[in-house]
């Protein structure tokens, strides 16, 4: 099966991609374009998927550059794929041939250019992240290697979205204890529950922050299992396991 990859026109001409998990060489509940080696997946065949996607990508697979990921707000810039990779949660080059990417399973792919300086970053931005400053820490590295924030283009990829993302009290209060004007992201649900808007509070932080460009995709990985691989879905359907999908953005 063809890979399937979503991009957008925001970060043309910059190589790019939203990996969907069509096309891979997984089976079972990891059917697809499984890129992530801390699932229980054969590692050999998430070698295999990975290196499809370096294909795609144009690039060699030992070009693609990953980060530990620990949700946190790190960002650190890199002039080759780090071995052993950092514990970080998005990387920023200007260096042409190396392919950022990361891995998501709901939380937010976030691709970032400013293609006038060829600087790029790749962010993984789930809740804690976000409220952190993962996205703030990624466009100061971005600047401290010749990026204007007003030319940088951002753009989040498949993410769950707010329908899908039910909340208890105390995620709330997270987020009202750091500025009570969050209360906007969240809608009523049924009882003390609530509905997060994930991507919309990543847009927020990216405008707020001074981009010149950033928008959503607006895919829900959650709704949509025949393309997308989903930690939350997975988990209400009492699976084992989860794949996780890949976004790729290299100068």
């Amino acid at each position: 099966m063809t890979l399937e990859i979503i991009t957008s026109p925001a970060l043309a001409p910059i190589r790019h991609g939203f990996f969907t998990r069509k096309g891979g060489a997984s089976s079972g509940i990891f059917a697809g374009l499984n890129c992530g080696t801390g699932s229980s997946d054969q590692a050999e065949i998430v070698a295999i998927n990975r290196s499809r996607v370096a294909g795609a990508m144009e690039v060699a697979p030992g070009d693609l550059a990953l980060a530990k990921q620990v949700h946190s707000a790190r960002a650190v810039p890199v002039t080759e794929p780090p071995h052993p990779a950092p514990e970080a949660d998005a990387l920023v080059t200007a260096t042409p041939g190396v392919a950022l990417a990361v891995l998501t399973a709901d939380c937010q792919p976030v691709l970032l250019a400013d293609p006038e300086a060829q600087v790029i970053a790749a962010a993984h931005a789930g809740w804690r992240g976000a409220l952190d400053g993962v996205l703030e820490a990624t466009l100061d590295s971005m600047v401290e290697l010749g990026a204007e924030r007003g030319r940088i283009r951002a753009v989040i990829g498949p993410t769950i979205s707010q329908r899908a993302y039910e909340v208890g009290p105390e995620f709330l209060e997270d987020f009202m204890i750091e500025d009570p004007e969050n209360s906007r992201f969240f809608a009523g649900g049924e009882g003390d529950r609530m509905h997060f808007d994930l991507p919309s509070f990543g847009l927020h932080r990216l405008r707020s922050a001074g981009v010149g460009e950033a928008e959503w995709t607006r895919h829900c990985t959650y709704s949509d299992p025949e393309r997308f691989f989903s930690y939350r879905r997975a988990t209400h359907a009492g699976e084992a396991d989860y794949g996780r999908l890949i976004s790729v953005i290299c100068l």
